[in-house]
C-alpha cells in the first residue's frame, strides 16, 4: 500500500511530505509508547500515534519509519513539523481515533506480516 492510499483511507491531512506519498508502507504500528516502537517498528513502517512531541519524530527517524499519523485531530508543534521536513518523514493528522484507523486499514486489506509478537519473548 502507498502512503497516498493510507491518506485517503484515513481521511488524513498531510502536514508535510506531499512529495513522498508514493512511498510503500510495508507495515503499520499503532502505539503511544516510545519503548514499544523501538522494540517493534521496522523500516517502512507507518506509525499511528497520539504523541505529538519531538520524540516521536526522533523515534521514526531512528527506526526508518515511512511516516507518522497523528490521531484524534492532534497536530504537532511547528518545530516538530519542521524537523520532520528536514528528515523526510511524512506527517499526517486524522480526526479518527487509533482503533478506527487500524480498523480502516485492515478493512481495506492492509495486512501486516512483518511484525510478529509473542509476549513471552518480550516480557517472559
Amino acid at each position: 500500500m502507498k502512503l497516498f492510499q493510507v491518506q485517503e483511507i484515513l481521511e488524513a491531512e498531510v502536514l508535510c511530505g506531499n512529495d513522498l506519498l508514493y512511498k510503500d508502507v510495508r507495515s503499520c504500528f499503532a502505539c503511544d509508547l516510545i519503548s514499544e516502537m523501538l522494540l517493534y517498528v521496522t523500516p517502512d513502517t507507518l506509525v499511528i500515534t497520539s504523541l505529538t512531541n519531538i520524540h516521536i519524530i526522533h523515534t521514526a527517524q531512528v527506526m526508518d519509519a515511512v511516516g507518522v499519523v497523528f490521531v484524534g485531530g492532534k497536530k504537532p508543534d511547528i518545530s516538530v513539523i519542521a524537523n520532520s521536513k528536514t528528515n523526510d518523514i511524512p506527517l499526517f493528522t486524522t480526526k479518527h481515533p487509533t482503533f478506527e484507523c487500524c480498523g480502516r486499514l485492515f478493512g481495506n486489506n492492509f495486512k501486516d506480516s512483518t511484525i510478529t509478537t509473542n509476549s513471552t519473548d518480550v516480557y517472559g
